[in-house]
Formats: C-alpha cells, sequence, structure tokens
C-alpha cells in the first residue's frame, strides 16, 4: 500500500501506483480531494505529454503545484492516465 503524505495527513493511498521515472502514480480516486486545488500551471513532457497540476492545501497552509496529472497522456503513457503523482516535499512510503 503506498501513502502520500505532507504536512501530517495523508493525501492519498493505494494498493494500485504505477511507478514511472521513479514516481508514484495514484489512481485518481485515491487521493482525498480535499486537499486538492487546482493550478494554472502547464508542463510538457516529451514522451508523456502536457501535465496540469494541483496545490496541496493542508490545515490553511499550501504547497504550490505539488501534484501532477496526465488529463491527456501520449499513448507511450498510457498507463498514467487518471492519475496523480506527488513532490515537493510529499512524502511517498510504499
Amino acid at each position: 500500500m503506498a501513502t502520500a503524505r505532507w504536512n501530517g495527513e495523508i493525501i492519498a493511498r493505494s494498493d494500485d501506483t504505477r511507478v514511472v521515472e521513479g514516481n508514484h502514480y495514484f489512481p485518481i480516486e485515491s487521493v482525498f480531494p480535499q486537499y486538492l486545488r487546482p493550478s494554472e500551471t502547464t508542463t510538457v513532457c516529451p514522451w508523456k505529454g502536457t501535465a496540469n497540476y494541483y496545490t496541496l492545501e493542508v490545515d490553511g497552509k499550501q504547497n504550490p503545484d505539488a501534484a501532477w496529472f496526465y488529463a491527456e497522456p501520449k499513448p507511450e503513457a498510457a498507463q498514467i492516465k487518471d492519475r496523480v503523482a506527488f513532490w515537493r516535499g510529499v512524502e511517498v512510503t510504499d
């Protein structure tokens, strides 16, 4: 079971993550939505496509763009569609 924590709270938990480039991608339904805030940020990966981001908010503290997902990943990255990964101080354990 993989768990993502930030600011003392569990923000995602799943036994069905996909590890790509060292990052656990959690199914979107395993991420607690109360901690996600939409972000305007996007980045482009040559083989995965365009990433969209969420800012995490826990107990009034924000972690900008600490979660990302690929709404329409390229075919080579189809296994991460509808999944969310974390960084910027988010601790992921499995």
